[in-house]
């Protein structure tokens, strides 16, 4: 099998960062409108409830699959040019004191292509979120 390929999932692609910050203010930024714009996109209102359908301003639609307060949103991706799903999942841990660990996950990708261009897709999202929560959390 090639990277990234699995039996079950198709493709898939991860990202994680161990951050400076508790669950609870990484996890309040991702599902704040503001976070939700730079991870979900433009236009999403997320709701904590499962089948919620969401559209971004830019045409990608999906549904949540679950959501799990301060651990995990899973939801299914569908860009507007697509012709299939996909299935992401945001997750936060605890790494210590004061340290949450951030990741997303991307699953049903079509091929090794699309695999390599959602990973600069989740490394460039995932350094939006970090620079968001920095300024989020900053003193005033």
């Amino acid at each position: 099998m090639a990277t990234g390929e699995t039996k079950d999932v198709g493709y898939q692609i991860g990202v994680s960062k161990t951050v400076p910050y508790s669950v609870a203010e990484v996890w309040r930024f991702l599902v704040s409108p503001a976070g939700v714009a730079l991870w979900l996109g433009e236009g999403a209102a997320l709701e904590p409830r499962k089948a919620a359908p969401y559209e971004t301003a830019a045409g990608t639609t999906g549904e949540v699959r679950s959501f799990r307060e301060r651990d995990r949103v899973r939801l299914t991706w569908r860009p507007r040019d697509w012709d299939h799903d996909t299935t992401v999942q945001v997750a936060v841990s605890a790494s210590g004191a004061g340290r949450t660990v951030l990741r997303f996950h991307q699953e049903w990708l079509a091929d090794a292509d699309e695999r390599a261009r959602q990973r600069e897709h989740w490394r460039a999202v995932l350094a939006a979120v970090l620079g968001g929560l920095n300024r989020d959390t900053s003193p005033v």
